[in-house]
């Protein structure tokens, strides 16, 4: 089998992948030639009553939560239909800002339904790419053959929509999955005839291999970034700092900037300076960590092969060699302090998060605590193939407390009519104690007046009729918590 692509999309219940739903699922294979392999895929996945969906995604996408109730999925259904019909030998996932998106969501519906949260990206000789950063790099670097978008500022855009509408690609209903679907495809294909060496070269850079060969290169190389300003068209030259092998990634500077400031700071000094702040005063650290497997656009230095792209990105090469040479100079000691920075970022992350442990408000957010033992791994096929009445047996065999306390929420959610009283007792106090709480920090108080704060006189009726929707679908929770 030589291998096909797999574009997707989701529309979700919000934009936090650790807390929020997904909402639809959009989906279409196609050759390595961008030719539709087989219908497309348009599935809806059931909301359960401990999620409050964003009104404002609600608003943009349409989708209410009665609606995927009555249409949908359970998610253990969803990952059924998609490991039978979706996950193939050679498979290349990929979407529009997926990796940081869709892909994050994707991996917590894994988790939360006892399934591995990476395996579908990686064995069978699958691999996932990410169209943004392909266009990105494309616009900063191989513009011609494709028309650009600027906001009402003057400023660069790579949003779907508005690429799709200056290249007059077909688009018809925005942040609908499968539409966005059909978008992006379009949107590859011009890429593909426009820029095909871009195109395939940045395909080859899906592999992590591939990467890490250029980053440990030992030279300077371009890197296309979301985490790079817009007015560079999000691309630097970089250097390689300090390896984190076992986190599969580097640290990388940028050589637009002179490390000769940053150089003398101390560990907690460069703490500070890394954080994000829109204090443009405040002198900001240009270190990113660069991740091998999550497909970076990072090319050769030699691709820069004009002086109008070296202009047009504000890269002056005689600048950026003396930044290297000054940055060599120091790099050991420079990156061993960087290394001692991110290890005591990740210690303050792992204190702020030893109270939650065994919470079963917090479960679902847990995927990145650990790895799970090859006793337990074994167990998630177990789950999975389980009948509802003998999940309880299940619950003592497993060594990660997150599966002990994943295991009745797995239940109620995809179960429902099969919980004992005592399990439907169990169930709905936790849904009260997730969104109701106490007087001032109920979640359902707080949702219900968002609600009633967006239903403003201009609404259109269309807008209004979904918020309605979202206060019916609160009060029913309320309802329940409140009988019991």
């Amino acid at each position: 089998m030589v291998g096909s692509f797999f574009f997707y999309d989701l529309e979700t219940s919000g934009l936090k992948p650790r807390d929020d739903r997904i909402m639809q699922f959009g989906g279409q294979r196609t050759d390595l030639n961008l030719k539709p392999i087989g219908k497309p895929v348009n599935l809806l996945i059931k909301l359960t009553q401990d999620t409050l969906p964003s009104p404002e995604a609600v608003l943009i996408t349409g989708i209410t939560p009665q609606q995927t109730v009555a249409e949908g999925l359970s998610e253990a259904q969803f990952l059924k239909y998609f490991y039978q019909q979706i996950v193939q030998p050679k498979t290349i996932f990929l979407g529009y800002n997926n990796i940081r998106f869709d892909d994050e969501f994707m991996r917590f519906l894994h988790y939360r339904n006892f399934y591995d949260a990476y395996e579908w990206h990686w064995d069978s000789n699958c691999s996932r790419w990410d169209l943004l950063d392909v266009v990105r790099m494309c616009r900063a670097l191989r513009p011609n053959g494709l028309k650009w978008a600027f906001q009402a500022d003057g400023k660069p855009t790579n949003r779907l929509e508005q690429l799709t509408a200056v290249n007059k690609l077909k688009h018809n209903n925005a942040h609908d999955a499968l539409h966005d679907v059909k978008a992006t495809i379009e949107l590859a294909r011009l890429i593909h005839a426009k820029q095909p060496d871009l195109f395939d070269y940045l395909l080859s850079m899906r592999h992590k291999k591939n990467v890490q060969k250029l980053v440990q290169g030992g030279q300077p190389f371009i890197y296309t970034s979301g985490h790079y300003p817009s007015q560079y068209l999000h691309t630097s030259v970089v250097a390689l700092l300090a390896e984190q092998p076992e986190q599969n990634s580097a640290l990388v500077y940028d050589l637009r900037y002179d490390p000769r400031p940053f150089l003398n700071m101390t560990v907690d000094q460069l703490i500070d300076a890394w954080r994000f702040t829109k204090d443009q005063s405040k002198l900001r650290l240009p270190v990113k960590t660069l991740k091998y497997n999550r497909s970076p656009a990072v090319a050769p230095l030699g691709v820069l092969q004009n002086e109008t792209t070296k202009e047009e990105l504000d890269l002056d090469l005689a600048t950026i060699n003396q930044h290297l040479k000054i940055l060599r100079k120091e790099s050991k000691t420079f990156g061993q302090k960087m290394l001692l920075a991110t290890v005591q970022l990740d210690e303050r992350r792992a204190i702020s998060q030893t109270d939650l442990i065994d919470n079963q408000l917090t479960v679902d957010a847990r995927l990145y605590d650990g790895f799970l033992d090859q006793s337990d791994r074994e167990l998630l096929r177990v789950v999975r193939a389980a009948r509802p009445e003998d999940l309880n047996g299940l619950l003592s065999d497993f060594h990660d407390p997150r599966l002990r306390i994943l295991l009745p929420l797995y239940k109620a959610r995809n179960f429902s009519d099969e919980l004992s009283a005592q399990e439907r007792t169990e169930w709905i106090d936790f849904i009260k104690r997730k969104l109701v709480g106490g007087e001032t920090s109920s979640q359902l108080r707080q949702y219900l007046a968002r609600v009633k704060e967006l239903n403003k006189p201009d609404l259109p009726d269309k807008q209004r009729l979904l918020l309605v929707e979202l206060k019916a679908w609160a009060n029913t929770i309320k309802t329940v918590t409140e009988l019991g």
